[in-house]
């Protein structure tokens, strides 16, 4: 009897010790399908993150459901300087920037396939109180100007140039303040922070609508002629297929009413076939305001 237990003890034993039958092969008649490649869209800040992705996810969406192989995310930037710290690292695959900084991308080697809006949509204007007593540029010297940034073209460079057309010297006869948005910029106004503050069409807009009573206490004193619109760039390691698939989704958003939807979000007009040297005139204005009121950037 004890021979017999310690035989069939042995040999649960040596089941025990038997390796698993290997799992059974799965065919099928599809081949297996790669993981899709991410790329980041940096918008440059334009609104604060959280509006600003209400404005453009539905655009990363409609990107998504277009294209195949790859996968497009959004990516908010807390301010000008760290947006433009992302893009001289060469870190997103594609940017939304303003027109001066395209031209700092260009130098690293991003390349334009967009423009984003129509052109006479990007100029600067000043947001005065209604009843600030501002009636001409003179009655800001001694007072003070907000911004979002000292590298915002429309938002700060335009408005300081045309200050500067008009008799201000904006290194001397006012306080120029860089408050990190755009919206930031108008509520000091609001508020009585700023005597003007600067901004450019596209944020005024949705200031309105997002907060119509302190909206209704402002105007826009002054506007600046147009220049050009931001543009929609790609790394230069992103395959041609890709950026041209793209860049016909954007170009054509405006013919389908999907498409007209997601525009008025992000209040644009449409996009544009545009190229770097589309961006020529801007390198020019920039080269007249640097020589007549400052340096873009201290460096």
């Amino acid at each position: 009897m004890k021979s017999l237990i310690a035989l069939i003890t042995s040999l649960l034993l040596l089941g025990c010790d038997r390796p698993a039958a290997p799992p059974d092969l799965q065919y099928g008649s599809a081949p297996a399908t790669a993981a899709p490649l991410t790329y980041r869209l940096a918008i440059h800040p334009l609104h604060n993150p959280q509006k600003l992705a209400a404005a453009y996810q539905p655009l990363i969406d409609h990107l998504n459901r277009q294209l195949t192989g790859v996968r497009i995310e959004l990516e908010a930037s807390r301010d000008y300087q760290a947006y433009e710290q992302k893009f001289r690292a060469r870190a997103p695959e594609m940017l939304l920037p303003n027109p001066w900084q395209t031209l700092e991308s260009i130098k690293v080697g991003y390349r334009v396939i967009a423009m984003a809006g129509n052109a006479e949509d990007f100029k600067g204007i000043f947001i005065v109180r209604k009843d600030s007593g501002i009636k001409t540029p003179a009655d800001l010297k001694g007072k003070v100007v907000s911004y979002p940034s000292p590298t915002a073209l429309a938002a700060c460079i335009m408005p300081q140039y045309f200050l500067h057309q008009n008799g201000i010297d904006v290194m001397k006869d006012i306080q120029n303040v860089y408050v990190g948005s755009q919206e930031s910029s108008i509520m000091n106004a609001y508020l009585g922070q700023s005597a003007a503050a600067a901004t450019w069409p596209p944020p005024w807009r949705l200031f309105e609508k997002d907060h119509p009573e302190q909206a209704a206490q402002l105007q826009v004193i002054w506007e600046t002629p147009s220049l050009l619109n931001n543009s929609l760039m790609v790394r230069d390691d992103v395959p041609a297929a890709i950026s041209e698939k793209i860049r016909q989704i954007l170009l054509d958003l405006a013919t389908v009413p999907e498409g007209r939807a997601i525009l008025a979000g992000m209040a644009t007009a449409r996009f544009h076939a545009a190229d770097n040297a589309t961006y020529d005139q801007v390198r020019d204005y920039v080269a007249t305001f640097e020589k007549a009121v400052r340096p873009v950037e201290n460096k």
